[in-house]
Formats: C-alpha cells, sequence, structure tokens
C-alpha cells in the first residue's frame, strides 16, 4: 500500500462537518493549512488519483501526514484558518494565498461622537467596542458607509471633527447630523448609533432593522421626498446584501472573555480521548486531542479522575484560561477548581457550558468522538498493534512501555548505543538514552557490546513490559541469556528482514520482509498481517537507527578534532574540552575563525587563541607552498 492511497484511505473516514486540515511532512511540520466546508470531501481531493491539481503536486508529494479540527460553521473554519497560518506559517500557504487579517468593526466609545471604523487591527482597549471578524466578502466596507449615511453619523478624523467651525458638505446633503458643531445632541447621536450596533449584534436585530428602513422609505416617497428615498433605496440594497452574505460569529465573541478552554472527552471501553478547544483573547485558535489507553475499570472510575487528568494538562503549561468549560457534576467541578488553584497563580472559573457556550462545547465532544472513530477506521489504531503483541507473547497485561536498542560502529571505532522508548505505542523522547561503549582490540562485536549495554540499562528501575532488539535469533538469544543470568522475566523479540531467495535475487517479486523474531516460536512473524503492529516496530527500529549514528558521527567528528588540536603546542586538555563542548562542525571551520572569535566562542585567552590561529594559518601556508 503506497503512502498516497493510505492517506485517502484515513481522509475517507473523516467527518462530513466543516473545519480546518493541518498537511504535515515527515518531520511532522504543518506545511499546509486549509479550510473546507465538508472535511471528507476536500481532504479526499488531494489524495484521489482521478483528481489532477497542478498547483497543489508539489505540496503532496511532501505531504505524510494530516489532522484536523472541526468547526461549527464554514466561517468559523475560514477564521480559524487564518488563525492556524499565523501561528504555523506554513510554507505552501505563504506561497499559494494571502495570509491578511479579516476585516472587523471598531467604535470607540471614548470619543464623544464615535464613529464607525473599518479596521484589521482593532484595539482591544477599554470602551472600545469591536464587532468581527467577519469573513473577506462580508461586504462590511460598504455596509459601514451606508450606515454612516443612513443614520447620519460622523465620518471625519478626530483632528478634522475638532478643528471644525462650519457644517461640512456632508451635513448639507442630509449625510451627517453635524456634531462638530453642535447640530445634534450627545444623547440623541448615540441612540442612532445604538440603532448601528443592533445592525451587527444579531440576525433578528438586523432583519427588525432592515423592515423599519424599507417602511420609512415607502413613507419618504408617499410624502414625496423622493430624493431621501431613493437615498434609502439604495442603502438599503446594500444593506441586504450584507445580511444575506453575513453568519453569526461563533469563534470570537463580541463581549471581551479573554482565555477559554473547552474541555471534553469520549469515553469507550478500550480507549479515551480528551478534547480541548483553545480560545485566546476571544479567538478560537485551535483544538487539542489527547488519546488514552483505557486503564479504568469503568467509566465512573474515570469520571472521578478527570481532576487529576486535567491537572496533569495544566502542569506542563506556564499559561491558563480565565475560565475552564467542563460538563461536570458540581462536586467535581469544585475539585478541578482547587486542583488548578495549586498551579496557577490567578483563580480559573470552571464552569458549566450554559446556553452561551452549548454549541461550541458539542463540537468540542463531536471533535473527541472523530478522533477516536477516525483512528479505528484507518491504520492508526495503535492499540490493534498493542494488543497483537501481547497476544504474540501471550502477555496477561498490554504492553504499554516498550524499549528497542541498536549499535552503530565503524571498523570497530567510536561504538555507540541507542534506548528508544515508546509509551502507548508513541514515542517517549525524554527518556531516550545514549551509550558510549567500549573499543574492543577485535573491532566489532555486536554481542560483547549489547551485552555491555543492556549490563548498565539494568542498574536503573522502570524497566519496559518488552525489549525489542534489531537483529534476529542469534541477538535475541543473547539478550535473553543475560537477561535471564539477572533472573529477570521480560519479553524479547527482535525485527529482521527475511532472506531473498539466491535463485531469485533478481526478480522484483522477490522482496524481504520485516519479520518479529520470538522466542519460543518456529517461524517468525511476519510483520505486514498486522499493519498498526509493523507501524510501531519498525518506527522504534528506524529511530535507534538514526539515533545511534548520529552519536556515532558526532564522537567520530570530536575524535578528529581532538587529535588535530592536541598538536598545538600549549593547548592542554581544558582547553580542547572547552571547544569540543561548543564547537559542532569540522577542523577546517575552526580553522577560518579570527583571533577574536576563538576567544569569543571559546572562552579563551588571547595567548592560547593567538597559538590556535597561528597553528591553522601555518599549516595552511605550509600546504600551499
Amino acid at each position: 500500500m503506497t503512502k498516497k492511497t493510505e492517506l485517502l484511505d484515513k481522509a475517507k473516514t473523516l467527518p462530513r462537518s466543516p473545519g480546518c486540515y493541518l498537511m504535515k511532512n515527515v518531520y511532522n511540520e504543518v506545511i499546509y493549512v486549509g479550510k473546507a466546508k465538508n472535511l471528507k470531501n476536500r481532504v479526499k481531493t488531494y489524495f484521489d488519483a482521478s483528481e489532477k491539481y497542478s498547483k497543489t503536486q508539489a505540496l503532496v508529494k511532501r505531504i505524510k501526514d494530516f489532522e484536523i479540527i472541526m468547526t461549527e460553521s464554514e466561517m468559523e473554519s475560514l477564521i480559524l484558518e487564518n488563525n492556524l497560518i499565523k501561528q504555523y506559517t506554513p510554507k505552501y500557504n505563504i506561497r499559494l494565498r494571502d495570509d491578511k487579517t479579516y476585516p472587523y468593526l471598531e467604535i470607540n466609545l471614548n470619543e464623544s461622537f464615535p464613529r464607525l471604523i473599518y479596521t484589521r487591527k482593532p484595539k482591544k482597549k477599554k470602551n472600545i467596542k469591536i464587532y468581527g471578524p467577519f469573513p473577506e466578502g462580508s461586504y462590511l466596507k460598504s455596509t459601514i458607509k451606508t450606515l454612516t449615511k443612513v443614520y447620519n453619523l460622523r465620518d471625519c478624523s478626530l483632528t478634522e471633527f475638532r478643528s471644525r467651525k462650519t457644517p461640512c458638505i456632508l451635513h448639507q446633503i442630509h449625510q451627517c447630523s453635524a456634531p462638530c458643531v453642535d447640530k445634534i445632541s450627545k444623547e440623541n447621536y448615540h441612540q442612532d448609533l445604538k440603532e448601528v450596533e443592533k445592525f451587527f449584534s444579531s440576525d433578528s436585530k438586523r432583519k427588525k432593522i432592515i423592515k423599519n428602513l424599507e417602511d420609512k422609505m415607502i413613507n419618504l416617497s408617499n410624502s414625496q421626498e423622493f430624493e431621501k428615498a431613493i437615498l434609502l433605496r439604495d442603502s438599503l440594497s446594500t444593506l441586504k446584501l450584507y445580511n444575506d452574505e453575513s453568519i453569526k460569529q461563533k469563534v470570537e465573541f463580541q463581549e471581551n472573555l479573554k482565555d477559554i478552554d473547552l474541555f471534553s472527552y469520549h469515553y469507550s471501553e478500550e480507549e479515551i480521548d480528551l478534547a480541548i478547544y483553545e480560545i485566546r483573547n476571544s479567538l478560537l485558535i485551535g483544538a487539542k486531542n489527547i488519546h488514552l489507553i483505557n486503564q479504568f475499570k469503568d467509566s465512573e472510575e474515570f469520571y472521578q479522575n478527570i481532576p487529576s487528568i486535567i491537572l496533569q494538562y495544566y502542569s506542563k503549561k506556564n499559561t491558563f484560561p480565565d475560565y475552564l468549560i467542563l460538563d461536570l457534576e458540581k462536586n467535581t467541578e469544585k475539585k478541578v477548581a482547587e486542583a488548578l488553584k495549586k498551579i496557577s497563580k490567578s483563580k480559573i472559573k470552571v464552569v458549566k457550558p450554559g446556553n452561551k457556550f452549548r454549541t461550541l462545547f458539542e463540537t468540542t465532544h463531536e471533535y473527541a468522538r472523530n478522533s477516536q472513530r477516525m483512528r479505528k477506521e484507518n491504520y492508526q489504531n495503535i492499540l490493534k498493534g498493542l494488543k497483537k503483541l501481547k497476544d504474540l507473547l501471550t502477555l496477561d497485561e498490554l504492553p504499554r512501555d516498550l524499549e528497542c536498542y541498536d549499535i552503530a560502529v565503524w571498523q570497530g571505532q567510536s561504538p555507540t548505543a541507542a534506548q528508544i522508548t515508546f509509551k502507548d505505542g508513541k514515542p517517549d523522547k525524554k527518556n531516550y538514552r545514549y551509550f558510549h561503549l567500549t573499543e574492543r582490540l577485535e573491532g566489532n562485536n555486536d554481542f560483547a557490546m549489547m551485552e555491555e549495554v543492556l549490563e548498565r540499562r539494568l542498574k536503573y528501575q522502570n524497566l519496559p513490559d518488552v525489549f525489542i532488539v534489531d537483529g534476529g535469533k542469534l541477538q535475541v538469544n543473547s539478550f535473553k541469556k543475560i537477561l535471564n543470568k539477572h533472573q529477570l522475566k521480560i519479553p524479547v523479540v527482535g525485527i529482521a528482514k527475511s532472506r531473498l531467495h539466491p535463485n531469485y535475487k533478481n526478480d522484483l517479486r522477490n522482496k524481504s520482509e520485516e519479520r518479529l523474531v520470538i522466542p519460543g516460536r518456529t517461524n517468525p512473524y511476519t510483520l505486514k498481517k498486522n499493519i498498526e503492529l509493523f507501524r510501531i516496530v519498525t518506527q522504534m527500529r528506524d529511530e535507534a537507527h538514526r539515533f545511534s549514528r548520529k552519536l556515532h558521527h558526532k564522537q567520530e567528528k570530536k575524535k578528529f578534532i581532538h587529535s588535530d588540536l592536541s598538536e598545538i603546542p600549549g593547548v592542554g586538555k581544558i582547553t580542547i574540552k572547552k571547544i569540543l563542548s561548543v564547537h559542532t562542525g569540522n577542523i577546517y571551520e575552526l580553522g577560518k575563525l579570527s583571533i577574536q572569535d576563538i576567544m569569543n566562542n571559546f572562552s579563551l585567552s588571547e595567548k592560547v587563541a593567538q597559538k590556535i590561529y597561528n597553528y591553522f594559518n601555518e599549516t595552511k601556508d605550509l600546504k600551499l607552498d
């Protein structure tokens, strides 16, 4: 199965709801953010062979995975997309689309006679009302101009307003009430301003205002004030256009609610998915999904542990929301509030969704449910892989902690080993370990070096549920021998490729297969039979290769640099150690530095820096001669 086919299968499991999708490359970097009215239909087009989009070919070649964030409406996904692009600055968004901020309506009530301001950078300060963000194509700019004319609001700058002595021409053509020269009282002006605010506050109020203006237009026509009636008629066409295009905003709240987290979950017998929707500065900036393997005896036990789960989540964060929205019993809410108070300096209000947050809270819950459903329906179900490993090794419990080892050595020099740890089928990088191994007279001796690694590893606690070795039966038996010596009954498996048939080496069908070598089993288990277990084990092996070789190359580089530096008269071990702790390049890069650079980079005296500089420059001169 190709990667593209695999991603297409995953896309087919997506919900048909609106939302955003984040395309990622092999390094797990977000390279593209898009929005969709129907996530399933949109994301499928990237991987469906029948779809041809020349603009996206370069992007699709680099996609290794994707994730989604569901929203309540298409307009929410539009605004969320903008926030995600700003957050990740994806490569292909920068090239393909305009990364502009969305427009807002701003009303500064600190002014005596406020005006309607169209802006893309609203000021969130005291007594400044902000409506929006509004999507592109919402006709906001033309609507603001129209409402300013209809309600005769001020349209000039504050400087011009304060300096005016007589009414401007807008007053003469009945498009401004001239508050600059006191032609209207402050109370009456603000009454008109409130009508404008109603227009943006809700769908029902907007429709009512349009109806009132229509009635006014008819009355003007009946009283033969045709000029005013025509002006109102033209204005109504713009307001109706806005009304048809506008959608009630749910992503950004009109009142200043600052920072809010909405927390929900989807519980099943085997797995639990936690979903957190984050609102920062009144903007929905993203969503998180946390997948847990269910260790609780029942849902009631999980429910009682929610306070500790939330505490663990927020203990890793530096900032906290003002509100945490949970749908829990009152007593449990108190426990959560008390737990958060222990780790945060400010009081966090824990409240139920209520009417204000109900829609977004339901979307949060749906996100958790869909995350679990999608994982079960495609090839990312880690639980299936761990269950298969449990069955193969006849274990009593699910193997949640796995460790894999690999050794890197070339011609017996600078041998290193890597310990890779996976927790619940995912990398646990904080527990990765390097091992610097002893160089042996006999050169490469994988068995002796593996014995050294394991002897050193067993001195520490928290041993895994299963050891995984990069190798076949000999490596596994060698590993087991050491475990038996320490009377440890921890299962060991090896991952190795099958041998090619010697008579069919050039046959394309004669491909080697990844196999799991299991002690006591006559034939190794072919990993392609369980794609989930295949993913976990091969990812661990590949990660161990990468990690051990990284250290090996680093050690070799240091060795060569150390050898050259030790030849410089007056440069001792302490100086060499200082240089090696900072310098990550090769010896030739070190030779290009000036005396001052050598002093600054490695905290050396001018005398020592001069010796190092002279050594490299004299050597170059000799080579040139």
